[in-house]
């Protein structure tokens, strides 16, 4: 009689899941990380301020999250294939759209709100299928997952500086949409799991529950908005209202940084290429550190965010391409260690069950992050003309939003505490009434 599961796979197919999500992210995140090569291409063609341009990119970050919850819930009702075919999809007719160049406010629409859809659409279901198919394993496969971002944009960084000037901004915007179709493959590739793996079923029929459990759940999950009544997951939606402020803006201003400093040609597009590798090097030791249990994943996060921010208020003082250099690739490597653990996080707040809603409606808030933050870098630097501006207000938010998880952390703790006393509390009453103790039983007296 085959043993039935009671948890996620924690390998087999998932690896292939793990794969295809490496995939996505690369041509999701790494695609986004880019749009820096397009900000002078864009300001200059229309000839506006640096803060009407933000908005492009201010538009698809607020559309990627503020679609999180819609991501989350079609994932919920249907399957994370059909979802991430449809974001797929949905990215390729935007960057299409957008290479056609009819205006400024067309491009807030195409590369705005479809990309940024779209973006969504693919990388909300990538991340909920790894965190179902994993458990023990859970830290390290989303960490592999999540270094597609950074692998392709190495690649990424000076292929869209050549297609720019080989086929102008327009071009490449088309070349990238043909790219972003192969989202629709990895979609293919996500095949949903085939039980309830998570589900305990108490039944006295063994042989019938281990049949139940080959087959589809028959039960449709429901998007719970009730996780924000928990206190903890408020504190946690705080922590990426700022953080998002803070860690987008760096990548958009740091090309037009090293440019006012007069480097030019491929060496800005070279600073990202290594700042990439340093994020990959980051997401892959850090997601093995967590899965080493040596610290847990809410005492990791406020120190790596608390160094970030650091050394984004340092970076403005380079003003030599070593410098900045030396100073991005601290950034990458502290924002790849970030990012490795700051979504898996979400779990140790609402539990696997309260996932796909947490992280729907963590995205949904971390668009006010995400879309204040670009915008108000540019205000500060059309006021200051210096692009040190920018970089200062991200280290301030990092830095701020390090101390909302230290309070989850402590809240998590005590929840945990109170619960474990609960549960020692009820088994001490059970072995009052059962008059067993120790293994031994006795006769009570009365």
């Amino acid at each position: 009689m085959k043993s039935r599961r009671v948890g996620p796979p924690d390998g087999g197919y998932g690896w292939v899941v793990v794969a295809s999500a490496f995939f996505v992210m690369g041509l999701t995140g790494a695609v986004l990380k880019n749009f820096s090569h397009f900000f002078l291409e864009i300001q200059s063609h229309f000839g506006v301020m640096t803060s009407t341009t933000s908005w492009v990119s201010s538009t698809t970050i607020a559309m990627f999250h503020i679609g999180a919850p819609a991501a989350s819930a079609l994932t919920l009702q249907f399957s994370q294939r059909a979802v991430i075919i449809v974001g797929g999809l949905l990215c390729t007719l935007g960057m299409l759209l957008a290479s056609l160049d009819l205006s400024l406010p067309w491009l807030y629409l195409t590369m705005g709100v479809l990309e940024g859809t779209g973006i969504s659409f693919s990388w909300i279901p990538a991340i909920s299928m790894v965190n179902h198919y994993f458990s023990r394993w859970r830290p390290i496969a989303y960490a592999i997952a999540s270094s597609g971002e950074c692998v392709l944009a190495i690649v990424f960084s000076p292929l869209f500086k050549w297609l720019i000037e080989m086929y102008s901004w327009q071009g490449a915007l088309l070349i990238i949409g043909g790219l972003q179709f192969n989202l629709c493959v990895c979609g293919a590739l996500m095949r949903p799991l085939e039980a309830n793996w998570g589900a305990s079923q108490k039944t006295g029929k063994e042989g019938g529950e281990e049949n139940a459990a080959a087959l589809p759940s028959k039960k449709k999950a429901v998007f719970q908005c009730c996780l924000l009544k928990k206190p903890e997951l408020l504190l946690y939606i705080l922590f990426a209202i700022f953080a998002a402020a803070g860690f987008f803006t760096p990548t958009l201003y740091l090309v037009p940084f090293a440019n006012s400093l007069g480097i030019d040609k491929y060496w800005p597009a070279f600073i990202l290429s290594v700042m990439a590798v340093a994020d990959l090097a980051g997401r892959l030791f850090c997601g093995w550190l967590a899965n080493m249990r040596f610290f847990r994943n809410l005492q990791l996060l406020p120190t790596v965010t608390t160094l970030l921010g650091v050394v984004l208020l340092l970076l403005p003082i380079g003003h030599n391409y070593w410098s900045i250099l030396v100073f991005a690739s601290l950034y990458g490597f502290l924002f790849g260690c970030m990012v490795a653990i700051h979504v898996t996080s979400i779990v140790d707040i609402v539990n696997l069950e309260g996932f796909d809603s947490g992280l729907g409606l963590f995205m949904l808030f971390r668009s006010i992050g995400g879309s204040i933050g670009p915008p108000a870098g540019g205000w500060l630097v059309d006021q200051t003309n210096d692009y040190s501006a920018a970089f200062y207000l991200s280290g301030f938010c990092l830095i701020t939003s390090a101390v909302f998880v230290v309070l989850v952390d402590f809240l998590v703790q005590r929840r945990k505490s109170a619960e474990l006393s609960g549960h020692q509390t009820i088994n001490q009453r059970g072995d009052g009434e059962t008059g067993k103790v120790k293994g031994h039983t006795v006769t009570q007296e009365f």
